[in-house]
């Protein structure tokens, strides 16, 4: 079938340029093999942050600039993971971020994957314990994903003096990933590998209890991390706004190939088609790359912060973090808006292209300090969101080797046709939320659950805090 529409031509040229060019391919090898993990505090994540700057002004970008936000950093020290009893034996691990430093000896309490129920049940055989679990991001079954620092938290909340994160992944070596709450976490955390995990898991099993001696000398100290920011301004209102974002670090035991850098490159390359073929737009388009997404979403909370008198004219925000990574498949995911879906839906008969378009929300990347605004939000992700895991992502292996230009493109192409077509809409269906609609939202039962945790988790820092000052 022949569709027709006035975005047809421009479709061409943004999609003819980006499959000819090599330039989406390019800004990731510069990301990630001269920059490295561009983790906060490095001098890789300054560099990038710098290069991102240099590439948007030379697509034509206007308003093209660095915001800075101020921060605790983290930086790793050495950890150790010592079996003391029913035998001696030194088993490699590393830090996990925002871990502060100590040194414990407990009993391993095994549980398993993490379930949030499994922590309820043996919430009294937890309290002084080192607690164990893997990051399978489905324990027991959930129909959501349990994310690492639920688990970390969870195990907090139950008096645990430590915690041990297993990947599940075999042969991948130790997961990384942030355990802190606005800060550094409350007890040492430590990852290991699979098979050191299956191993610990044997002992106990044949012995029943199995001490361990854990010892982190990590540390933490206020740093400036930085937004990078262009505009590709409308013609009509410049002042209505649709924005495009990804972080740009990843942790510092990895490239950060496929998690963050596939999803900046995208948004790099829609920028650079978008501002060559579509200046005339009547409505902004932002370009955002987050900088320390990895450890609290911490460049997009400083910019909602700062920028909460425009938030009202954000249209949508369309986060593309992993976006040009092998695992997804590139469907649109909107944040519980049932009113645009009508909307994307004949966006994609429109483009003759057959991405899902669903609802769902998560909170653990950088459409949620949006979605918490009330700020219509969603993200380039699967629409059938896999419940096995990260694959690489967070490990030592998530390197450039793992993408494919193929998918670069495809996630800039969608970006861009997208961002065309919601700065051209002349009646936009949804308006920014109220508070209490948003807190109504999340006190559906799908959502009920984690909403709960964090209230419990957050009243448990504050106080802790207040504790520490006295």
């Amino acid at each position: 079938m022949k569709i027709e529409n006035s975005f047809l031509d421009t479709d061409g040229k943004i999609i003819g340029d980006v499959y000819t060019s090599d330039e989406v391919m390019d800004n990731l090898l510069v990301l990630c093999d001269e920059y490295g993990s561009r983790f906060g505090g490095t001098e890789g994540e300054r560099r990038a942050a710098e290069f991102i700057q240099k590439k948007m002004k030379a697509y034509g970008l206007t308003n093209v600039h660095q915001e800075p936000v101020p921060y605790i950093g983290w930086q790793r020290g050495e950890a150790q993971l010592e079996i003391l009893s029913p035998l001696h034996k030194k088993i490699d691990c590393i830090s996990l971020p925002l871990s502060p430093a100590g040194t414990v000896e407990a009993t391993i309490m095994d549980m398993e994957d993490g379930a949030p129920s499994a922590f309820e049940q043996r919430s009294t055989e937890i309290k002084d314990k080192v607690v164990m679990t893997t990051s399978v991001v489905a324990p027991g079954g959930s129909k959501r994903w349990i994310h690492r620092g639920e688990k970390y938290g969870r195990s907090v909340l139950t008096g645990a003096r430590a915690f041990i994160f297993v990947n599940h992944y075999p042969g991948f070596g130790p997961a990384t990933g942030g355990v802190g709450h606005d800060g550094p976490g409350y007890i040492p955390a430590i990852s290991i590998c699979k098979e050191d995990g299956a191993f610990l898991q044997r002992l106990i099993r044949r012995h029943s209890e199995v001490k361990v001696r854990i010892t982190t000398t990590d540390h933490s100290e206020p740093m400036t991390s930085w937004n990078v920011l262009g505009d590709l301004p409308g013609q009509e209102d410049p002042d209505i706004i649709v924005m495009i974002g990804c972080h740009y670090d990843g942790h510092d035991i990895s490239q950060g190939a496929e998690d963050p850098a596939s999803g900046v490159v995208a948004v790099l390359e829609a920028a650079r088609v978008l501002a060559k073929y579509a200046k005339q737009l009547p409505y902004t388009i932002r370009f955002a790359l987050w900088g320390v997404e990895e450890i609290g979403l911490l460049g997009s909370r400083e910019y909602v912060k700062a920028h909460n008198d425009e938030l009202p004219n954000i249209r949508f925000y369309l986060n593309m973090d992993s976006a040009g990574s092998s695992r997804n498949n590139r469907d649109l995911i909107v944040n519980e808006w049932e009113q645009l879906e009508p909307l994307f839906k004949g966006y994609s008969q429109d483009m003759a292209l057959d991405f899902k378009v669903a609802q769902s929300l998560s909170a653990f990347s950088d459409h949620f300090p949006f979605f918490l605004e009330g700020v219509p939000t969603g993200g380039m992700e699967s629409a059938e969101r896999s419940l096995g895991g990260r694959g690489y992502g967070h490990t030592r292996y998530d390197t450039v080797d793992k993408v494919e230009i193929r998918s670069l493109r495809e996630a800039a192409v969608l970006a861009a046709r997208l961002s065309l077509r919601m700065a051209s809409e002349k009646h936009w269906p949804a308006a920014r939320r109220e508070p209490a609609v948003v807190q109504k939202l999340l006190d559906r039962p799908e959502y009920q659950e984690e909403k709960a945790f964090r209230e419990r988790l957050y009243a448990f820092y504050t106080q802790a805090a207040k504790d520490r000052a006295k």
